[in-house]
């Protein structure tokens, strides 16, 4: 029995979903998002909620269960509110200014780094010191700022790089010699 399967989403005002030969397809006021239903997963719409069933209790089966209704939920927020996620660019130097759509990040390298994100995101700068990586699909918003993080990960002495808005950097202390 799958616990997070068979709760019912919750349609959000503003937000239709429709199924149709397995696809299921989410529009809102930020757009629209499409989710491919696998073997054996059925979804349907009642009222203002949609309900994800299984046709069989195979283990496959039943560990889909859970995620498709966990994509479809995520489908219905970010298309009626959209995700976000703050990445913070620490270190003498180290900023970020945009160029169009693209951004160019200086990292303490001979060049700055250009950023091309493709359609589904969109990267503002409110300061220089900090990326908002938003769009409508979580996992393309996740994607893209880790991206933007492995560019230039937080090290462990000085915390410089790009990081999470909050994320903690366990730091180390510099190595010491022994003087004999």
């Amino acid at each position: 029995m799958s616990r997070i399967g068979n709760n019912p989403v919750k349609i959000k005002e503003g937000v239709s979903v429709e199924v149709k030969n397995k696809t299921v397809h989410v529009t809102g006021p930020k757009g629209a998002l499409t989710i491919d239903l696998p073997w054996g997963i059925n979804a349907k719409v009642e009222d203002s909620f949609v309900i994800v069933t299984r046709e069989n209790d195979d283990k496959p089966t039943k560990s889909l269960h859970g995620t498709i209704r966990s994509l479809i939920a995520n489908a219905v927020h970010g298309v009626a509110e959209g995700y976000e996620k703050v990445l913070e660019i620490v270190g003498v130097g180290y900023r970020a200014k945009k160029e169009g759509r693209n951004v160019s990040i200086a990292l303490g390298l001979n060049h700055p780094v250009v950023v091309e994100p493709d359609e589904s995101v969109e990267l503002d700068i409110p300061d220089e010191t900090t990326i908002v990586v938003r769009g409508i699909d979580k996992q393309k918003v996740g994607e893209w700022a880790a991206k933007i993080r492995a560019l230039k990960k937080p090290e462990p002495y000085k915390g410089k790089g790009i990081r999470y808005k909050g994320e903690y950097i366990r730091r180390k202390s510099a190595k010491t010699v022994e003087s004999t």
